[in-house]
């Protein structure tokens, strides 16, 4: 089936390098690509022919042969093949061939070249295995030129604030170079704009460019060393550097750059997942999970990137244990799809995860066909506990035969929660509708996420009561500017980060979109969501979302310094042990949950 661009670009958008491109560069690649079908047992490409670009995997299995037609390597959706000839003389160096029937998309090879030379998240992506080099990690060392964004977006000192905003929106950028004939003069970032333009009352259609921009701005050249730019941001406090060539900008590197280059670890644990050939060798790889979030926090990524990145395994996790399944089991006897919920379904794991799964069937599927997904489920949720990924202790699993059923019984458990919303099935609506799929024929869930959404959100009651169900969950303030610490127990003197920190904010977001029937399951793309409907209020929003970012962070960081003590991560912490300053700040962040939490009850917008 042909795949509109729209598919192709949002597939794009979850894998790896692809989704560490340029918003304006992915876009266009997303176009270059080109679709092919092969049926199983067909041969995709022998050995020794032409490559006409490289391939990439959207459904299905393909082997890749050597010289003696020897397997070396079962490549799942998302894997790549074909850059190993490209790299060398442009002629094939294996044998491909579809092991089921399998749905591929091909960037021709001009293509793939250019993004070779032009982008350096690129490169170092496919020829991390040609080059031998134990430095290519570290950040410290790396030349500015290789972790840049290119090329620079700019504007002209004469343009507007509003036209320079709209252009940052219209290339989803967070900073400007101004340019004059060529010559740099300076720098406009948000920041410039909050602090400069909307906090002075400045008239954003009357205000130039250059009267609010930082001049002559601190610059990088290319050869200048990843460790330059951690030293300048550090010490002028800043989320932007250019790079320049005497008076041109040839580029920007931003903090969002530093986070790709350092998604390359992670992308390195998903390469090696997916060549894993059973549970106890995932394991091994899983086990370097909290180090990954030391690194990744530790160089000062933001939450929602360090939980994306680390949800990401577990999705390849979940992945390459269905494919093993299959292997075993044999082709599924109707199409299916496996969907994560709870903080893997919201893509917001930290260091600490069980199991939330259920498995969605073609309606029409025969009751001697079941026993299958019963097995399919067993095999890959016992998977998941021997990787690390426990079991729910509220059997919320594929595992269970309530939650394995046809797509027509899935409508029916919704239904049956908005026009009966006791408390159960408040507490399973909250679960089910932090649905995503992982893996299988996503159509099946697709239809059934709008139809309830619409269904849920013209519900009066049902509203109403998941509306009190997010309450439930109280910010831990105690009184005098203090915290409502736990008790007694191992835990004293401590709260919870997840039930009491996180979970509160969750909470608000799952109401907002249904309130507002918004698509997005991620928690913080939730309340961007709902600011940009209306739900709540541009000041409200604001605050809601440096509340959630700063919890978040800080349950983060709680859990790197509880392995760094070689402890093992959770969701409690001692707000005692942290100065006055951060405590402060954590109090500041819970009452505008509180706020927002009181506003939402009362049944009005966020305050403004």
């Amino acid at each position: 089936m042909i795949q509109a661009q729209s598919d192709v670009l949002a597939f794009l958008e979850t894998v790896h390098p692809y989704d560490s491109l340029p918003r304006d560069e992915i876009e266009r690649v997303s176009t270059r690509f080109q679709e092919f079908s092969f049926s199983a047992g067909a041969e995709i490409y022998h050995r020794g022919s032409p490559l006409p670009g490289i391939f990439l995997i959207m459904d299905g299995a393909v082997e890749i042969m050597d010289a003696t037609n020897t397997v070396v390597s079962e490549l799942a959706p998302r894997n790549s093949f074909g850059e190993r000839g490209l790299l060398a003389d442009g002629f094939a160096a294996t044998t491909a061939t579809a092991r089921s029937d399998c749905a591929l998309l091909m960037l021709p090879k001009d293509e793939f070249r250019r993004l070779m030379q032009e982008q350096p998240v690129f490169a170092r992506f496919f020829t991390r295995g040609r080059f031998a080099d134990s430095r290519r990690g570290d950040m410290a060392i790396q030349k500015v030129s290789e972790l840049m964004s290119r090329p620079p977006i700019v504007c002209a000192p004469t343009d507007t604030v509003r036209s320079a905003a709209a252009l940052m929106r219209e290339r989803h950028v967070s900073s400007l170079g101004v340019v004059d004939g060529g010559r740099f003069l300076g720098i406009l970032t948000t920041r410039d704009l909050a602090g400069r333009v909307l906090a002075e009352g400045l008239d954003p259609d009357a205000t130039p460019v250059s009267a609010v921009m930082t001049a002559d701005p601190v610059g990088l050249p290319g050869e200048a060393l990843g460790s330059d730019i951690l030293h300048l941001m550090l010490e002028r406090r800043v989320g932007h550097l250019p790079v320049v060539e005497g008076e041109r900008l040839v580029g920007m590197i931003t903090q969002t750059d530093l986070i790709r280059f350092h998604a390359i670890s992670s992308a390195q644990l998903i390469r090696d997942i997916a060549t894993a050939e059973t549970p106890e060798a995932m394991r091994a790889i899983t086990t370097r999970i909290p180090q990954l979030l030391v690194q990744l926090v530790g160089s000062n990524n933001a939450h929602e990137v360090v939980t994306r990145l680390i949800t990401d395994i577990a999705d390849s996790v979940t992945r390459r244990l269905i494919m093993l399944a299959e292997r075993e089991l044999g082709p599924p006897p109707v199409p299916y799809v496996w969907l994560a919920c709870g903080s893997q379904g919201r893509q917001e794991q930290s260091g600490v995860s069980d199991q939330d799964n259920c498995i969605f069937i073609e309606d029409g599927v025969e009751p001697e066909e079941m026993p299958w997904f019963q097995q399919l489920a067993a095999k890959v949720s016992r998977g998941l506990d021997i990787c690390g990924y426990f079991y729910c202790p509220g059997d919320m699993m594929a595992t269970n035969p309530r939650w394995c059923q046809p797509v027509s019984v899935w409508r029916s458990y919704f239904r049956d929660w908005i026009y009966k919303p006791d408390p159960t099935a408040q507490m399973l609506a909250s679960v089910m509708f932090d649905l995503r799929p992982i893996c299988g024929a996503s159509s099946l869930f697709q239809e059934l996420q709008a139809e309830t959404l619409e269904e849920a959100s013209r519900n009066s009651i049902f509203t109403a009561h998941m509306i009190s169900n997010s309450l439930k969950h109280a910010p831990p303030l105690g009184l005098l500017r203090g915290f409502a610490t736990i008790r007694s127990g191992e835990h004293r003197n401590q709260i919870d980060m997840k039930h009491n920190g996180v979970v509160p904010v969750v909470d608000l977001g799952r109401v907002y979109s249904l309130i507002g029937r918004l698509a997005p399951v991620n928690t913080r793309a939730r309340l961007l969501a709902a600011e940009e409907a209306g739900i709540i209020s541009g000041a409200g929003a604001r605050d809601l979302v440096a509340a959630y970012d700063l919890i978040a962070d800080m349950r983060l960081r709680n859990q790197v310094r509880q392995v760094r003590d070689g402890r093992k991560p959770d969701n409690f912490l001692a707000p005692y042990d942290f100065g006055d300053f951060e405590r402060s700040h954590l109090r500041d962040a819970f009452v505008v949950v509180r706020t927002m939490q009181s506003a939402l009850a009362n049944g009005g917008r966020a305050p403004v």
